[in-house]
């Protein structure tokens, strides 16, 4: 690293540590409440919702009035924020893509889908739904229509009884919407000269935080809910808004103030306890306590038949933020790894001004804004006036740096001067870091757009292969002692075959039992250079994969002309063999013949093949989805397996791919690929929509039947007709039979019609693998309920945008 580079490191370093230390605040919540981890549901029985901690995935659990103990919500799937309202709760899927909502029965149904758009926020009220997307647009489900899209990008937005309002990012404006018009435009009016960063909304008020960093109440006060006790610059980092009451987060010690509610809103009960977090109910408050991640509720309206106010509710440790993939701003949460599972970071929220990245266009100074019950700001001030003092001085003397560097160095004048440093030991993996080292530090949020490539939200590694031996990060084995585990690689340990060569079962010296994949020698193989191009794309993409759902690399090894590849065992094989194997096929007491276990399989791989497309860096193409590369481990999990003839989907999805030669199988390979020969991710979803009618039918891809004659059909030509018709019940696998109450045979008609899309001709049409897990999680779930929980098929359809 150059002296430069060092003196630049520290500066910045010391910038983010500065910011951090001096705007450690944590997040705030109007009523009804704009997205975060906790939630609440006022309407008919009390519930309150949040997400569980220290889990690989952040679930959602609810408790409520007359219940004994927490409600697991969609156990299976990860969230990012929740907001909850009058009658409706809502849950942003990690990504942002989906947005899924619950009635108070908790009957599911997903109102947003738009990878294009992943949701930044949510915001609900007594009547309406509104999202804000990562490009600052707004759109409302409920209550009065309303669409940003035109009006400017907003920064904030926020719901309440009636209305909703939210502060426009180009001149931090407030706008306001809803059936409540009187009460919206009197609260924007009220709002039109003051510059603000946030805005809350109650029941008829509103309060923010200025520009200035004063806190601003408009609207009514007939219960005292303007009437904010102190004032200081940036005294509070937020808000919760009820009907007649508001409470805020003081950023001095995280401990909470309310006052309104005529009187009846005391905060006795939680004097001397800090929070992470608020979110308001009509007219009580719950909080995320700080000591030990739990809600604590209190107000005059909460029900102490629930649970007393101020007594902690019985649920499992609370995320105090979400678990975002990207470089945090303004610090990051203590023990955030051990919180996300080691899945991402919870970041601090940023307290005062956000500095810029360029110099300011200079402009006059907000006006000043008097407060109801003003106190004086000299403790605030001293405080702003303090950490501008000590940025400015980190800037003169980064500054400094700078200016010497650049003489130092002679680039001002068109020169460079070179370091060199002996390196005897160079490798191809130093070589592979230096060429990243120059490179900025990529920011990933989950809250970037979707569909371009190149910003996936979600990423985990990169992936994908580069030089030979580059971050391998697998374990490297002697030919002898894989030799020794296969007993000479003997025919009675073959169980298959992958894209590169034959697969044994081992047992390795420590007991572990693996399969080991062997590059095929002799005749065979026409190119040594395709063997090598198959093992290095194995390698270099397994060893940097890592999910539930991929069959995992122990390691290689790589010996003379000698390629071979270790992965774990799957100990159930193939799913290929349990629907098609001769042993199998009248075998009708298999685990695998039973719906539930199907679709739970399907959904399994389906989320193997998301991740590829989705959350690897840079995403991946398999290019080889087929019933016999989907493998069953001992507690039946399903993986996907063999990437030999994986690919590196292009950093643009507004790219046309096509790679030397089309790959993959008869039967599953997609029609569009094969005669064009362009690529996309929607490849896979073909392959895959031919695997859900495998497990549909228990047919192979192609095959013979008396029904279709002597000739061989495609499952695809055989199946489709009939599911169009909507006569799904005509290609059902006998061996499972017809699906046993109403509710599973939503769930099978459900991947049906998954399956159809899937197969379409033309790849624009079909529908991602994330609308595709999003209906496998529903036809899962729909296995799971009685036939008077079933949920109509029409709330399930499929989305294709």
């Amino acid at each position: 690293m150059t002296t430069s580079s060092s003196y630049i490191s520290v500066m910045v370093l010391l910038l983010i540590t500065l910011t951090s230390t001096l705007s450690p605040s944590p997040t705030t919540h109007a009523f009804g409440g704009t997205a975060t981890t906790i939630a609440v549901v006022y309407g008919g029985a009390t519930t309150i919702c949040s997400i569980v901690a220290e889990q690989p995935i952040q679930q959602i659990q609810c408790f409520r009035q007359n219940q004994t103990g927490p409600i697991p919500v969609f156990p299976s799937i990860s969230f990012d924020f929740i907001a909850g309202g009058g009658d409706v709760f809502c849950g942003v899927r990690s990504g942002g893509a989906a947005l899924l909502c619950w009635d108070v029965n908790f009957v599911p149904k997903r109102i947003y889908f738009n990878e294009s758009a992943p949701l930044a926020s949510v915001a609900i009220g007594d009547s309406q739904v509104c999202g804000l997307s990562s490009s600052g647009d707004v759109v409302c489900w409920r209550g009065s229509s309303f669409s940003g899209v035109g009006v400017g990008s907003f920064r904030s937005i926020s719901s309440g009884l009636g209305f909703s309002c939210g502060v426009l990012e180009r001149n931090s404006s407030v706008v306001c919407w809803g059936d409540n018009a009187d009460m919206a435009s009197r609260i924007q009016a009220s709002f039109v000269n003051t510059s603000m960063e946030n805005v809350f909304v109650g029941g008829r008020h509103a309060c923010g935080i200025s520009s200035s960093g004063l806190m601003i109440c408009e609207g009514n006060n007939d219960n005292g809910q303007l009437n904010v006790p102190s004032n200081s610059i940036y005294e509070y980092s937020g808000l919760a808004l009820g009907a007649n009451h508001s409470c805020a987060i003081r950023g001095l010690n995280n401990s909470v103030v309310c006052w309104g509610g005529n009187g009846e809103f005391s905060s006795d009960l939680i004097v001397g306890v800090s929070f992470e977090s608020i979110v308001a109910g009509f007219d009580f408050t719950c909080g995320l306590t700080s000591v030990n991640l739990s809600i604590i509720c209190w107000g005059p309206g909460w029900p102490n038949g629930l649970y007393p106010s101020g007594s902690v509710l019985p649920l499992a440790k609370i995320l105090p933020g979400p678990c975002l993939q990207e470089n945090c701003r303004c610090g990051v949460y203590p023990q955030s790894q051990e919180l996300c599972s080691s899945d991402g970071n919870i970041c601090r929220p940023c307290e005062g001004p956000i500095l810029p990245s360029s110099p300011p266009t200079p402009s006059l100074p907000p006006p000043p804004v008097i407060s109801p019950t003003p106190s004086s700001p000299s403790r605030g001030l001293r405080r702003g006036l303090l950490a501008f003092a000590i940025i400015g001085s980190v800037g003169a003397f980064l500054g400094i740096c700078s200016i010497i560097y650049c003489l130092w160095t002679g680039v001002c004048f068109g020169k460079k001067k070179i370091h060199n440093s002996v390196q005897p030991t160079i490798t191809a993996r130093n070589n592979s870091n230096n060429n990243n080292s120059s490179s900025s530090p990529t920011i990933f949020s989950r809250s970037s757009t979707l569909v371009r490539q190149g910003s996936r939200l979600m990423r985990r590694q990169r992936s994908g292969p580069s030089s030979k031996h580059t971050d391998r990060g697998a374990e490297e084995f002697l030919l002898s002692d894989l030799n020794a585990a296969t007993n000479d690689f003997s025919l009675e340990n073959k169980i298959g075959a992958g894209s590169f060569g034959i697969v044994y079962k081992g047992k390795l010296p420590d007991g572990r039992e693996v399969a080991i994949k062997r590059g095929e020698m002799g005749a065979k193989m026409k190119k040594l250079q395709e063997k090598e191009s198959a093992f290095e794309s194995e390698l270099a993409f397994l060893s940097r994969l890592h999910h539930k759902h991929l069959v995992r690399l122990v390691g290689y090894c790589e010996e003379n002309e000698e390629r071979l590849l270790v992965y774990d065992y799957m100990k159930n094989g193939a799913l290929y063999d349990h629907l098609h194997d001769k042993n199998n096929v009248e075998n009708s007491s298999s685990l695998v013949n039973s719906w539930k276990m199907r679709i739970k399989i399907a959904l399994d791989a389906s989320r193997g093949i998301e991740y590829l497309h989705n959350y690897a860096v840079p995403p991946i193409i398999h290019r080889d989805i087929k019933s016999s590369n989907i493998l069953l481990d001992a507690t039946w999990t399903a993986r996907v397996s063999d990437f030999g003839l994986s690919l590196m989907s292009p950093e643009n999805d507004d790219v046309e791919f096509k790679p030397q030669k089309a790959a993959g199988t008869v039967g599953y390979i997609d029609p569009e690929y094969y005669g064009l020969n362009v690529l996309t991710a929607k490849s896979d979803v073909y392959g895959f929509g031919v695997v859900l009618l495998e497990l549909l039918t228990g047919k192979k891809a192609i095959f013979k039947s008396p029904e279709t004659g002597s000739s061989p059909i495609t499952l695809v030509d055989y199946a489709v007709p009939i599911i169009k018709l909507g006569e799904v019940e005509k290609i059902l696998d006998k061996r499972v039979g017809p699906p046993p109450d109403s509710a599973e045979a939503e769930a099978v008609e459900l991947v049906a019609y998954t399956a159809l899309h899937c197969v379409y001709t033309q790849g624009k049409d079909r529908p991602t693998m994330t609308d595709i897990v999003a209906n496998l999680e529903r036809a899962a779930a729909l296995c799971n309920y009685t036939r008077s929980d079933s949920i109509s098929s029409d709330r399930l359809s499929i989305v294709s945008e």
